[in-house]
């Protein structure tokens, strides 16, 4: 009988834990919105994100933050695509023609795990010795390749665990037909199409947001990018030099920049829920 009021009382416990977890976590969430509303909302305009920075911005001056905003979607989008293209057959090939549990097989995912894990400015900083060595100027062409190397763990790691999830029935009625891994590969891609976009617009979101790897490797410029080969603005890397000012319009300005990233964030979190739930309906 003690063992069960015990029990019951690690239960209340556990519970009432989770909850102030849940409620600490959802109450850091909205104050940190409620911080870039009130101090980003008063200086966010149409002229903020419909110009470049002009003469002066940096001190308080007209202009705006397109540069940015259009250096970050180019930036993002190039290295989500490159990562992809490869980061997905790496992903078929680790689950179709290696053995599952073999040596390569877990030390490959194993490898995967720990570049999933390793800061974004170590990938910067590699990436900067690359660019010195082979002669490469901070540009946009250097943020992508960083970013890339920085987003293809995510699209291997998040495509592998949609695999597992896949039914054994499954594969085993498509090699029972005599379909070639390639074919099996197509059908087992189908199956988790939905997951796969989910995974790639994961590695958009933290492309989009990542500062300390294009720190040093994209450089910053107020003109708009034309060329791969020369420096662009990224929305954090504005919001970043933007908040060093001791102006407090520039400071604004920056509140204004993090508001433009969050609601671009949020514009893809809402995407993925979408699509995870299509993910679920399907499975179904």
């Amino acid at each position: 009988m003690s063992s069960i009021k015990s029990r019951l009382r690690q239960e209340k416990i556990a519970k009432i834990l989770m909850q102030l977890s849940g409620i600490s976590i959802t109450g850091s969430l909205f104050l940190i919105i409620g911080i870039i509303l009130y101090k980003g909302l008063p200086y966010l305009s149409w002229e903020m994100v419909s110009q470049t920075p002009q003469g002066g911005f940096y001190i308080g001056k007209s202009g705006g933050i397109l540069n940015a905003i259009l250096g970050s979607l180019y930036l993002a989008t190039a290295a989500t695509i490159l990562a992809t293209i490869i980061g997905i057959p790496i992903s078929i090939y680790l689950n179709l023609y290696i053995k599952s549990g073999s040596l390569i097989a877990k030390a490959s995912k194993l490898l995967f795990d720990v570049l999933y894990g390793i800061p974004s400015i170590v990938y910067g900083a590699i990436a900067f010795s690359m660019m010195v060595w082979l002669g490469i100027r901070a540009s946009l062409l250097g943020g992508i390749i960083t970013i890339t190397l920085l987003t293809i763990p995510i699209v291997v790691r998040t495509i592998d665990e949609l695999v597992k999830t896949i039914p054994i029935d499954l594969k085993n009625v498509t090699k029972a037909l005599g379909a070639t891994r390639w074919e099996i590969a197509q059908v087992l891609l189908k199956y988790i199409k939905p997951g796969v976009f989910t995974a790639i617009l994961l590695a958009f979101g933290r492309a989009i947001g990542d500062v300390a790897g294009v720190l040093l490797t994209t450089g910053f410029s107020d003109n708009l990018p034309k060329y791969l080969d020369e420096p662009a603005a990224t929305l954090p890397l504005a919001i970043f030099f933007q908040l060093s000012s001791p102006i407090p319009e520039v400071q604004g300005r920056a509140y204004a920049s993090a508001l433009v990233l969050t609601f671009i964030i949020l514009i893809i979190v809402i995407c993925t829920h979408i699509l995870a739930s299509k993910q679920k309906k399907h499975k179904i």
